[in-house]
């Protein structure tokens, strides 16, 4: 069977803005059901409106998410399981960077927790269906950054010990490409693929509700007019959400549409494997 998104059921985390809202836009575009998440009721009425406005017989809705709650994920997983029998691609679009280390519930430091964590539970309670819903895809938006970081540090993936908002973040999304990878190896011959990408540096709202200050901050605002468009950006997201040519390339790391090699550190398999038992013993899924 060939590959089309016409018809097919697409979750986008974090789709109320920015990249999310402009892969979600163009994926109603070309035909498909498409649900955005939101933490904010008010942003997630506000872009479904939008691309209602924008795409005529748009079939979009919104739900509430937030990656950083456990409970959040546990109600969002029970409400979508109930409603829907059917889940072709599920993109984890949401992330964000901060300047000061936070903790979220249960002492998790917030930039591992919402850009990792939360997606891998989410990915978790979401797996079933899309197994049933095979063939069916995985697409983790993650970064170029990752580059700034050689490997993760398991003896200190909650920066307890030095904490730099820009190497919280690098980390975050090297484990993105890493989740990406095992997520692959694990689903192989389910049907089920998985993929990570870099979409570009982006002139969306990231970074620019007052968490992230210093270099980074000053970089997305004074930079802004020279950055991608959010409709450029989601291109690569789409591509893997969308292309009929990717099915052999599971696991891989995408940027510009195309496969590329990530760092070294992104492609080891014994990291990608401890990364995921942790991730399951931090949440208690083991």
């Amino acid at each position: 069977m060939v590959w089309d998104i016409r018809d097919k059921r697409v979750i986008v985390t974090g789709g109320n803005t920015g990249i999310g809202k402009a892969t979600a836009e163009e994926l109603c575009r070309r035909g498909a059901e498409v649900v955005i998440t939101a933490r904010d009721r008010a942003k997630g009425l506000a872009a479904v409106a939008s691309i209602g406005d924008r795409v005529p017989g748009a079939l979009i809705s919104w739900r509430l998410l937030d990656l950083g709650s456990r409970a959040s994920v546990a109600d969002f997983s029970a409400g979508f399981l109930a409603e829907f029998d059917r889940l072709d691609v599920l993109i984890h679009n949401a992330g964000l960077v901060l300047s000061d280390r936070i903790e979220l519930e249960g002492g998790v430091e917030a930039t591992f927790g919402i850009n990792h964590l939360g997606p891998f539970l989410l990915n978790h309670e979401l797996e079933p269906l899309l197994r049933t819903s095979a063939p069916s895809r995985i697409v983790v938006v993650a970064s170029e950054a990752h580059r700034r970081v050689s490997a993760l540090d398991f003896e200190d993936l909650q920066s307890t010990r030095r904490y730099s908002g820009l190497r919280a973040y690098s980390a975050s999304k090297l484990a993105n490409i890493l989740f990406a990878a095992e997520l692959a190896r694990r689903l192989e011959g389910s049907g089920v693929t998985a993929y990570s990408l870099h979409p570009g540096v982006v002139a969306t709202d990231f970074a620019r509700d007052g968490d992230a200050r210093g270099l980074v901050g000053l970089f997305f605002n004074w930079f802004r007019p020279f950055l991608l468009s959010p409709e450029r950006g989601a291109q690569t997201s789409v591509h893997l959400a969308c292309s009929p040519e990717i099915e052999g390339a599971s696991g891989s790391y995408y940027r510009r549409c195309r496969v590329a090699r990530p760092r070294r550190g992104a492609m080891n398999r014994d990291a990608a494997r401890k990364l995921w038992e942790v991730s399951e013993a931090m949440l208690g899924l083991e």
